[in-house]
């Protein structure tokens, strides 16, 4: 069983798809900071202070002993029902981003790729058709 296990990792495309999750996992990081860090603020501005990361929807009540601040993150923590949509709505800014970059990535990559070879040229379907036609009249 080990031997097999060796002989699984030792192939190439394990290898390439380990390294391939781990570098996607690092650069959805960097989206996320982008998103979150340079982005959403920026938008902020733009749209005159609000922050994304603060919209939400109560859908239940707020415990009637609960004292802590009116925040989506603290609400969130003590297990009020919300609808969180300006993290939605961040989510879906990552999203487009990183789809985006991976879209630049494999254009870039199919350009540097060669063309595949030109299938052999060979007798079209009329031709063949001809040939076979012949051949039953023979």
């Amino acid at each position: 069983m080990l031997s097999e296990f060796k002989a699984f990792i030792a192939r190439g495309n394990v290898l390439d798809l380990a390294v391939g999750v781990i570098i996607g996992a690092a650069f959805g990081k960097i989206v996320s900071s982008l998103t979150d860090d340079v982005i959403m603020p920026a938008i902020s501005t733009l749209t005159g202070g609000i922050d994304f990361s603060q919209k939400y929807v109560l859908l239940g009540a707020i415990p009637a002993d609960y004292k802590g601040e009116m925040t989506y993150a603290a609400l969130k923590a003590a297990g009020v029902a919300m609808l969180g949509y300006g993290a939605f709505i961040t989510a879906i800014i990552n999203f487009l981003i990183l789809a985006f970059a991976i879209f630049l990535i494999v254009r870039q990559a199919n350009k540097l790729m060669p063309p595949p070879a030109a299938a052999p040229v060979g007798p079209s379907e009329v031709e063949l058709l001809a040939e076979i036609r012949d051949a039953l009249k023979k």
